[in-house]
């Protein structure tokens, strides 16, 4: 009979699949290593085991211990199902812009999930990186995995990972790409390829906010990259000690966008439902075919999983709110459709300037059509009656009609976006729709703003 004695060992010897639709534009042959085989759908798996394995051996973890980790829940998935098996505890410090999917899953396996914010210094006390640290400094009996740091994550990539890829292309890879988040992935499966054929090329893609592509260049960690970005699992705003950045040799950064788009490219292309740092790395790619001759084989890892990314990548909402989706509205119709019932706001000709003042604040608009019996005669914007108010601050009680503006120009519903934003422009903050039957509808440049990706 042919079966593991526990789910762990059902981890490593994930195929090696030919990509084909998404590349297209390479003419090497280009292979995905996918990771989502693993019981616990990704790379991460494998470092999961071996780091708890040696903490076990150096007496860091002892029985019924508690094992705190932060991580972007893909660690935390590998995590979990060693604990379940070993029987420990595991608490999970998670930062908030890791998918819902994430969390809950997480759950689900029985950890204690942590939220803590994105938007904060790695040195923070409020970051998963800080937050993780004092938790295991207050539990008894616990183990702080710290995957960053820790070498047992990149050798478990050194003696699994790295040498199933060798076999598997017979010793004939010439480069592998993956992204970069701890850098356990990539250090150790760079480190056994290259003492196996130091011509091997070794990319990594990183992410926009990320500092690793410019720390490798210039060997300055610059902070004036680090911003917020989307992309879930690759890129870092602190240099872990597992980047060895001596088997790295080049980076090439993609955007949140193409990311997110190459991640449903995959799905739709290919077949393979995979996560978010997948998308990236296909596209990452792209950007390096130029590297890229007719007899190579070209190696990208895809690290985990597309159920975990069915809220954010592989929902059109989601996206579109994002600007990730080609636009859809092309006409001035498009975009006022969500409010088309909605009466429109104006002010009179004879009401005083704070009528205005206050309907533009207690409604958080800007601008305000002017109006009589006859339909509309002028204009007011925020910044004028702003200059108006503080020039004299009794100028409240003038009339409207004296201090108005031209009126926004009017167009059809039909009338093109690009015909609209032509019309926006420091002399007129806004235009009128004519939706028909006497009813209008206000575009401002906020509005065009949001239709542009």
């Amino acid at each position: 009979m042919d079966y593991s004695e526990n789910i762990l060992g059902t981890i490593g010897n994930t195929p090696l699949v030919k990509l084909n639709a998404t590349v297209k534009e390479i003419d090497a042959l280009v292979l995905a290593k996918i990771e989502t085989f693993n019981p616990g759908n990704s790379a991460k798996d494998r470092m999961a085991v071996k780091m708890i394995e040696d903490a076990e051996a150096q007496g860091l973890l002892k029985p019924g211990g508690t094992i705190i980790e932060g991580t972007s829940g893909n660690t935390g998935m590998g995590l979990a199902l060693v604990a379940i098996i070993k029987g420990y505890k595991l608490i999970c410090v998670i930062s908030d812009k890791q998918s819902k999917e994430k969390m809950d899953i997480l759950r689900a396996v029985g950890s204690e999930v942590i939220v803590c914010p994105t938007d904060v210094e790695a040195d923070d006390p409020r970051s998963y990186y800080s937050v993780s640290k004092r938790l295991a400094a207050e539990t008894p009996n616990s183990w702080y995995v710290n995957q960053y740091d820790n070498p047992s994550n990149s050798l478990a990539h050194y003696q699994s990972t790295g040498p199933e890829i060798w076999e598997q292309t017979d010793g004939k890879i010439t480069h592998f790409v993956v992204g970069v988040g701890t850098g356990g992935t990539i250090s150790g499966i760079g480190k056994y390829l290259k003492e196996k054929n130091p011509n091997i090329k070794v990319w990594g893609i990183d992410t926009y906010g990320s500092v690793f592509k410019k720390y490798h260049e210039t060997g300055i960690f610059d902070e004036n990259e680090i911003y917020s970005y989307i992309t879930e699992g690759i890129g870092e705003d602190i240099i872990p000690k597992n980047v060895d950045f001596s088997v790295i040799d080049g980076f090439t950064k993609v955007t949140d966008k193409d990311g997110a788009i190459y991640t449903r490219k995959i799905a739709k292309e290919e077949g393979i439902f995979v996560g978010n740092s997948a998308g990236s790395a296909v596209k990452g790619l792209l950007q390096l075919k130029h590297h890229f001759k007719k007899d190579d084989v070209v190696v990208v890892l895809f690290h985990d999983h597309g159920s975990r990314y069915v809220g954010k990548m592989f929902n059109d909402n989601w996206m579109r709110e994002r600007g990730f989706l080609d636009s859809e509205k092309v006409t001035a119709l498009d975009l006022v459709e969500d409010r088309v019932n909605v009466p429109l706001l104006t002010v009179k000709t004879e009401e005083l300037v704070w009528h205005a003042i206050e309907r533009m604040r207690t409604n958080n608009i800007s601008q305000l059509p002017v109006v009589d019996v006859n339909g509309f005669v002028g204009s007011v914007d925020e910044s004028d009656l702003f200059k108006l108010y503080f020039n004299d601050k009794e100028s409240t009680s003038t009339p409207i009609k004296k201090v108005m503006s031209k009126s926004f120009p009017i167009v059809k519903k039909n009338t093109s976006i690009d015909a609209i934003s032509k019309l926006i422009n420091r002399e007129n903050s806004a235009v009128l729709v004519d939706l028909e039957n006497g009813k209008y509808q206000i575009i401002t440049k906020y509005d065009v703003i949001k239709s542009i990706h």
